[in-house]
């Protein structure tokens, strides 16, 4: 296995629907969204297996303070194998003159950010507005 990472927005979507799909987002179900959303982010990082999208960051920013890991994703059978620490160090590297840089996590992905250098803020909760459309 040799992974390659790559900064590119141009994702096909059957590409973006079998990655998301494998950690079964619901978001992989509206591919051509997923593709139109990848164009839009500021950054996006990608890791690959040959021609095999494994992996994705995806990083929304206000241009000079607050950076916000929107997307990080990782086919399972690839997690283990340092590829989702490796594109959260791609992202601390281009945010690295930031003030912060922000994630919401699942209570089951906080020791994988705490291993990345992010902590949990005692006083704030992440809110959420989902469906939006019933």
């Amino acid at each position: 296995m040799n992974i390659t990472y790559s900064e590119t927005h141009d994702f096909s979507v059957e590409e973006l629907q079998s990655l998301f799909l494998s950690v079964e987002w619901s978001s992989g179900h509206f591919p051509e969204k997923l593709a139109i959303a990848m164009r839009h982010f500021q950054t996006v990082f990608s890791a690959w297996d040959g021609d095999l999208l494994v992996g994705m960051a995806c990083v929304m920013d206000d241009s000079i303070m607050n950076a916000y890991v929107h997307y990080l994703l990782v086919r399972p059978e690839y997690q283990g194998k340092n590829i989702g620490k490796e594109l959260i160090e791609k992202v601390k590297e281009k945010y690295k003159e930031y003030l912060r840089i922000v994630v919401v996590a699942y209570n089951k992905e906080i020791p994988f950010y705490e291993r990345c250098g992010f902590e949990t803020a005692q006083e704030a909760s992440p809110m959420f507005i989902t469906d939006l459309w019933t």
